[in-house]
Formats: structure tokens, sequence, C-alpha cells
């Protein structure tokens, strides 16, 4: 069984070079794990709920792009902006938060620059989601 997601996670992505904290925003009821809100898969929203990753390293990032072949093809990272416009996948759907499957820790979220968003720390360890 997965790991419910809430408030203070730590996610990843696969071109950032820092982690970053997922922020959950109650939407409706809010629905808490001993203290932290638990989050659904809408919690994808860019600079909301999934915050920067230091720098990003994506050759589809056109400002990544830019930067490296202004440096002659020497990779050259620029300042992550997350843009993640598909909720989370698969999330739990047998447990729904406010009509939306909750967010479990094995769930991904994809972003525009070709980056894999992943949950590295789900933010809680005794609430399990099917």
């Amino acid at each position: 069984m997965a790991l419910l997601v809430c408030q203070g996670a730590t996610l990843q992505c696969s071109f950032g070079v820092a982690p970053s904290v997922l922020q959950v925003i109650p939407k409706g009821q809010p629905v808490q794990v001993s203290v932290p809100t638990a989050a659904t898969i809408m919690d994808h929203l860019p600079m909301t709920n999934i915050l920067p990753f230091g720098m990003c390293t994506s050759l589809a990032n056109p400002a990544v792009a830019a930067a490296t072949t202004a440096a002659f093809g020497v990779l050259t990272p620029q300042p992550c902006v997350p843009v993640t416009l598909t909720p989370w996948i698969p999330g739990s759907p047998m447990v729904p938060i406010n009509n939306f499957p909750a967010l479990n820790n094995t769930s991904t979220c994809l972003c525009s620059w070709a980056g894999v968003i992943s949950i590295t720390n789900p933010g809680q360890f005794t609430v399990n989601v099917p």
C-alpha cells in the first residue's frame, strides 16, 4: 500500500537540482492527517502547489536551450519554473477527498519541460491508501 501525501511533502524533479516542498491549499473541507492537510491529485499548480526545484537542466526548457546554445553547447542550467499543466497520476481513486482522488507517494506529475516530478517524502508515515 502507498502512503497518503500531505502538506510539506518533499518533491524531486528529474531535471531539477534541488528538492522542493508540496504546498497544499485546502479546497472545500480540509482533510487532516494528524496535523498536515492531505493532498489530492489536483494539487499540481505550478508556483502554487509545486514550487521551483532550484535550477533546471532540461534542454526542452527554452531558457536552458538558449543559455546552452550561447555557451557553445555546454549545458547551462537556468532557474526552474515548473510548468505542470496536468494532475498527478494515478492517485488513489478509492479514497476521494473533496471529490478528487487522494494523492499517494507513488504518483508522479509531468512538467512541460520533460521533467518527471516524484514524491520522495510523503510528509507523514502512518496513513496508507490503496
